[in-house]
């Protein structure tokens, strides 16, 4: 349709015009507003933050309604991070157990008890609900098993198989992230001989989300490279031992902090002490591991401490898990050589 104000012709998906930024397509963001309206009376932070979401990408970016919308995504956007749900007080803080005991007795601090032991359990049961996901989708298969026959062909198929594996868990990790976070995207497509991508469909909010989002695929990967192990330590399996080493390797390099790499996406959101921290990590690793892919994270790292523009007041959360990450990964990067 046209702007009614300059006549320019506006596609269909999107609701202001353009060139002059008014709107055209009113009548659906008055819909979606409403929409917001009814799942925050039901104080259904994921479902608002996704529709906040679709408002948002609809609006010019430089309008005040769109400003208004964006801080309230953010603030949605911590309140998911915090997983406010039952058992936890105001402002998504858990209660404590002895704050329980004293409002409640203690059969309201055994029902807490037996809610996180309950949440645990459906954790387990929705990481790996999300895992088969991926599998029903003929994209994503399609392509993970034409790229197992390109790695087939350099590794044999048990090391491949192990290497398609960890980098799915990897990617899906991004997945559940987005999820988390009400952004719309698709599921991993595998490109053979380099990895896997997920396409995003909208963007994060800020560089906040943008870390949770991007350090997820190694934290997940950092949990098959465990489980990798894990089965080596029980069945003696040298392969075993290859494909954690590998997966260790990968998830490792994806944390080289440029470009949208998964560590440049986290470091984005660091201040230039957070990233001097980070770098003086990765010469603790480096002196005590002598990986090699560590002197290229860690040139790199210096490099970033000092370049482009960089949060005042950087993001906690996402330097200890880049941290956390460097330190684990490389340990088994050292670690596994002397026994696959």
């Amino acid at each position: 349709m046209r702007c009614p104000r300059c006549g320019t012709e506006v596609p269909g998906s999107r609701l202001s015009c353009p060139l002059c930024h008014s709107l055209v397509h009113s009548e659906e963001l008055k819909r979606l507003a409403g929409e917001a309206e009814q799942v925050a009376t039901r104080e259904d932070a994921y479902a608002e933050l996704a529709v906040r979401r679709r408002m948002l990408e609809l609006l010019p970016p430089e309008s005040s309604q769109a400003r208004a919308i964006a801080a309230s995504v953010d603030a949605l956007s911590r309140r998911v991070e915090k997983g406010a749900g039952p058992g936890q007080g105001p402002e998504g803080k858990p209660r404590s157990w002895t704050t329980a005991w004293k409002s409640g007795g203690g059969l309201a601090a055994l029902g807490l008890l037996a809610w996180k032991l309950k949440g645990i359990l459906v954790l387990v049961a929705t990481k790996g609900k999300l895992l088969l996901l991926g599998l029903t989708k003929a994209g994503t298969v399609s392509t993970m098993f034409l790229s197992l026959g390109v790695y087939w062909t350099v590794f044999g198929w048990k090391l491949a198989a192990g290497l398609i594996a960890s980098i799915y868990v990897h990617e899906m990790g991004h997945v559940a992230a987005l999820q988390r976070f009400g952004i719309r995207a698709s599921l991993p497509m595998f490109l053979p001989g380099i990895g896997a991508v997920v396409r995003l469909q909208q963007s994060p909010a800020n560089e906040r989300e943008d870390a949770r989002v991007g350090l997820a695929g190694p934290i997940w990967g950092l949990g098959a490279v465990v489980a990798a192990w894990l089965i080596h330590l029980g069945t003696g399996a040298a392969i075993w031992a290859a494909i954690a080493r590998v997966g260790a390797w990968i998830n490792l390099f994806n944390l080289l902090p440029v470009w949208q790499l998964d560590g440049g996406r986290g470091f984005r959101a660091l201040s230039r002490g957070q990233r001097l921290i980070a770098a003086a990590v990765l010469g603790a690793a480096w002196l005590a591991t002598r990986e090699g892919l560590l002197v290229l994270l860690l040139l790199a790292a210096g490099y970033q401490a000092f370049a482009g523009k960089m949060p005042k007041e950087g993001d906690r959360v996402a330097l200890a898990q880049y941290v956390f990450l460097i330190a684990a990964l490389s340990a088994f990067c050292v670690l596994i050589p002397g026994l696959a």
